[in-house]
């Protein structure tokens, strides 16, 4: 296959299919060829990230993420897609490994801010690892906005959902994601909201009919991929 990128999820796998399937339906299509080309790597036994950040006793992830960068360079994909928003906290290295771009999501999402003429205060969503290690912090800063982490709280309701809502119990619980948008707005007086969690942007797949001023990394991640993917269409079949 020539002309393709990869996918490295799995973290966890219902948050990388809501991936897949956003790519497949926003890609503009009429017949099975004008589909995009990628290879998806679901490595679903990848150690807990946020675990490991929190307690680096616990097994470390990072071998075996650098063990799938080492078969993606195999395969030489035009570039390479990590949709795990915690997993960025390795991105650096993961990037040290190989030649061929990643995209990195949490910059991504942080752009978006920009495009969106963004000027209060943002509020971070995600797990307990990435606002430890400031995944999400160090790129909205980096523009110039202030930013809000959830206190110990709202962290509770958030690792609520993500673990044991969704990741045990694959129960979408739209209740409590509402109730935690509207107290990250509403408490903490925020303009935006970063879903900093796969996790999360699956609830707002799941339930996208509401007004929250939400910033979906995910989504925004897989736009990116799309106009990658076919920006490289285009040089290949031009050239």
């Amino acid at each position: 296959m020539e002309n393709f990128f990869s996918v490295l999820g799995g973290m966890g796998t219902m948050a990388t299919e809501s991936f897949i399937r956003l790519i497949n339906h926003r890609t503009k299509a009429t017949k099975d060829q004008e589909y995009l080309n990628y290879v998806l790597f679901n490595h679903a036994t990848v150690p807990d990230r946020t675990a490991y950040i929190l307690d680096n006793k616990k097994e470390n992830p990072i071998p075996y993420l650098l063990d799938d960068i080492e078969k993606q360079n195999l395969l030489k994909p035009n570039f390479i897609v990590l949709t795990c928003n915690t997993a960025h906290y390795f991105f650096d290295e993961l990037q040290a490994m190989t030649d061929i771009p990643i995209l990195h999501m949490p910059r991504e999402a942080a752009n978006e801010l920009i495009r969106q003429n963004t000027s209060g205060k943002v509020a971070i969503l995600g797990t307990e690892g990435s606002m430890k290690a400031g995944i999400y912090e160090k790129e909205v800063k980096k523009l110039g906005f202030d930013v809000v982490i959830p206190d110990h709280q709202l962290q509770a309701k958030i690792n609520h959902l993500i673990y044991h809502d969704i990741k045990e119990s694959d129960f979408l619980n739209k209740e409590l994601y509402y109730a935690i948008l509207e107290e990250a707005i509403e408490r903490f007086d925020c303009e935006k909201v970063i879903l900093g969690c796969t996790e999360l942007s699956l609830m707002q797949e799941y339930a996208p009919e509401n007004n929250y001023p939400v910033i979906d990394a995910q989504s925004i991640l897989a736009d990116r991929t799309i106009e990658r993917a076919l920006q490289n269409r285009e040089t290949i079949f031009y050239n």
